[in-house]
């Protein structure tokens, strides 16, 4: 069930942290998930990231690859 994916850890990486994983894993090999509103998205966003905006992440959790590792800013 996915809700209960809602109780696992979750690891909060430092800005240079997270830089430093995307420079050592290439694009594909995670999801990098943009929880801002769109017009945040449009003016700037990561290389990369897929806007999925807060209000809509729960329901929007099967599009998201279980075996990949997620990040959301």
């Amino acid at each position: 069930m996915l809700w209960k994916k809602l109780f696992d850890p979750v690891k909060a990486l430092e800005p240079d942290e997270l830089r430093k994983y995307i420079s050592q894993h290439p694009e594909g090999t995670y999801a990098l998930i943009d929880v801002r509103q769109p017009g945040e998205y449009e003016k700037e966003h990561l290389p990369g990231a897929q806007l999925i905006p807060l209000p809509n992440l729960a329901n929007s959790l099967t599009k998201l690859d279980p075996e990949k590792p997620t990040i959301a800013y």
